[in-house]
């Protein structure tokens, strides 16, 4: 059951990459396919992200352990899907000039943060197996709470480059504050706790 579940899982994660693979050989993405490929994987990776940081809750609320296998699963598929985003920015907009990724890191920040939050999910991807864990000890969990400000800085990346049409920020931005508020709220009625809640 836990297999099928997984599997599922996975699944369902790839399925956003698949359509855009599949509209793109199809022609299908609209008349600015960059645009549509950027917007995609934005999404997607913040959907994921929330998701990876909505496993605890669930975990605590529901008692599910299975979730708890899952959140590995979810959070690189953020980290993929941020990836794609930033693969895309630097091949459709940027040309992979190195003078021109400078100057954009420089005069745009949301570029700047997006890429920052971007980095702080590189070195979570890469000590996300089990064998980096059991080697990181308790260093691992430090380590992997840099997920929290990545969120917060896809936040703000997400909200500076909207401009005038906020909303969808807005919702993204309360969506990670309720889930950071739980960790800050849990942290806070431990007993003599001495590290905050995992991601």
């Amino acid at each position: 059951m836990e297999r099928a579940v997984r599997v599922g899982v996975f699944c369902l994660c790839l399925l956003p990459f698949a359509w855009l693979v599949y509209a793109a050989v199809g022609n299908n993405l609209g008349p600015d396919p960059a645009e549509a490929v950027m917007h995609v994987t934005g999404e997607w990776a913040l959907r994921l992200l929330a998701l990876t940081l909505l496993v605890s809750p669930l975990r605590r609320w529901t008692g599910w352990s299975v979730l708890m296998k899952m959140r590995r699963m979810l959070g690189l598929y953020a980290f993929f899907y941020g990836c794609v985003h930033l693969l895309a920015f630097l091949q459709f907009f940027i040309g992979w000039t190195p003078a021109l990724v400078l100057e954009e890191l420089v005069e745009r920040p949301y570029i700047t943060v997006g890429f920052a939050a971007w980095l702080l999910m590189l070195p979570l991807a890469f000590t996300s197996t089990r064998a980096m864990q059991r080697r990181l000890r308790r260093n691992w969990q430090r380590l992997h709470r840099l997920v929290y400000p990545a969120a917060v800085l896809a936040c703000l990346h997400l909200l500076w480059q909207a401009r005038s049409d906020v909303g969808e920020a807005l919702v993204y931005i309360v969506l990670f504050a309720l889930l950071l508020g739980w960790r800050v709220k849990r942290y806070r009625d431990k007993p003599g706790a001495t590290s905050a809640a995992g991601a």
